[in-house]
């Protein structure tokens, strides 16, 4: 079950720190700072001097090398990490997660609540509120689809933090069951790929019919962003905008029927299916070998 909590800027907390600075992380920067959120009450972490001085010069925010420096004074941690190396940044955290119990949140793919749980808990027992994020790169122009799924630690309040969090660079919805996070992440984390598989197939396509390539790439760009648009701001569903641009009879009904007739749907629904099974895959390979290492 996917719902959404009603969720505003002021529910973002006093004090972020970002563990990481690439793309997902610069965007949320720029996007909370649009929002009107104080630089200074943004750390970064990020190992790489470039990085770390675009940052600061281009948000105003405080950038350290140090992971510990970054969330010393924080409530609210984002781990924007590789998943190879998120283990090592979570166990490098784990006292001052116990001291500060900050609302956590993760994007690496694959990497379940469980097992960040489990690196960040301490002789306590007791892990921090974790949220499980999957964004996707439209982030990077404040239009990403976010999934969020938490554990049985985040309050009410904690909740509306994290999406607010998100909704700085988009949408932003939570998934009850965490098993639906893989196929979250074969729909809308994998969903831009095939939109620009898409965008090529047509424009392969319109360059063969014999329209110039620049014309053929612009054209069907906008109508990629275009029909985005009516998606999003007409509130109404695919099929009903579909049905709206087919006349009987004629040049788009022709070209649909030759979709249908290709398979169209029996492959998008394969492709999903198959990028849903993958993404379990690799969680069962990282389970083994989480349980291989404990052994």
């Amino acid at each position: 079950m996917t719902t959404a909590t009603p969720s505003s800027q002021s529910a973002i907390p006093c004090t972020i720190a970002f563990i990481g600075g690439g793309n997902v992380a610069r965007s949320m920067i720029g996007g909370l700072v649009g929002l009107g959120m104080p630089a200074s009450d943004i750390a970064v972490s990020e190992p790489d001097a470039t990085l770390r001085a675009a940052l600061a010069r281009d948000f105003g925010v405080v950038a350290h090398a140090a992971n510990t420096d970054a969330v010393a004074d924080a409530d609210l941690w984002v781990l924007a990490v590789k998943p190879q190396v998120l283990r090592g940044v979570c166990e490098e955290l784990a006292q001052h997660a116990k001291r500060i119990r900050p609302l956590v949140v993760t994007l690496a793919a694959g990497i379940p609540i469980g097992a960040v749980e489990n690196w960040l808990r301490t002789d306590d027992q007791r892990p921090p509120p974790l949220v499980r994020a999957m964004p996707n790169t439209p982030a990077l122009l404040r239009a990403s689809a976010t999934a969020l799924c938490a554990n049985a630690h985040v309050s009410a309040a904690q909740r509306g933090r994290a999406q607010a969090l998100f909704e700085a660079v988009g949408l932003a919805l939570w998934v009850d069951d965490e098993a639906l996070m893989d196929t979250v992440t074969a729909t809308s984390g994998s969903g831009p790929a095939y939109v620009f598989a898409l965008v090529e197939a047509m424009q392969a396509a319109a360059v063969a019919q014999g329209l110039p390539a620049d014309v053929a790439r612009a054209l069907i760009a906008q109508t990629v962003f275009g029909a985005g648009r009516m998606l999003v701001e007409s509130g109404e569903d695919a099929a009903t905008l579909r049905r709206r641009v087919t006349s009987p009879g004629g040049v788009t009904e022709q070209a649909l029927r030759c979709f249908a007739e290709g398979g169209l749907d029996a492959l998008i629904a394969g492709g999903i299916a198959a990028a849903t099974a993958r993404g379990a895959e690799l969680a069962a390979v990282f389970a083994a070998t989480e349980t291989a290492s404990v052994a």
